[in-house]
């Protein structure tokens, strides 16, 4: 990964770590799920609106690390507006990025912000950070009811 790789990722992580977007219930959310990773603590509830099979509104509370947090913030920011295939695709991408081999070389263009996740794959005891919400959000869209654990 080059220098500027690595920059850009400690930006992105920070700043969505210190400002999360779409960090907020959703009253009138139609999936709601709970995510957890006993290892380190982390644990959000992710809420999604879905309308006519799109996604109108994402959204995530919780605590956690600043990797778990900046993951869920940038999830939904992304996933909002998206067809519901259209996210779960994004979601096999990410999954693919943060479960790859470290040595391979990611679609950067195809994974947007979220390429700056890549990064995680240094540190194996991390990844399970940055995937929560992303199982998370699977979980629910599948109207799953039994929380998420990363063990």
């Amino acid at each position: 990964m080059s220098f500027d790789f690595r920059e850009l990722y400690q930006e992105t992580i920070l700043d969505h770590n210190k400002n999360p977007r779409n960090y907020r219930a959703i009253p009138d959310a139609t999936h709601h799920l709970e995510g957890f990773n006993p290892l380190c603590g982390d644990r959000l509830h992710l809420y999604l609106r879905v309308e006519n099979g799109v996604i109108k509104d994402a959204s995530f509370e919780g605590q956690g690390c600043a990797i778990s947090k900046s993951s869920a913030s940038l999830l939904t920011a992304t996933v909002k507006g998206k067809t519901v295939e259209e996210a779960e695709r994004i979601f096999s991408r990410f999954h693919d990025l943060i479960t790859s081999d470290i040595n391979a070389e990611p679609d950067l263009k195809a994974l947007g912000k979220l390429a700056v996740f890549a990064g995680v794959r240094e540190f194996p005891a991390r990844i399970k950070c940055a995937i929560l919400p992303w199982h998370t959000f699977h979980a629910a869209l599948q109207d799953k009811k039994n929380a998420v654990s990363t063990e």
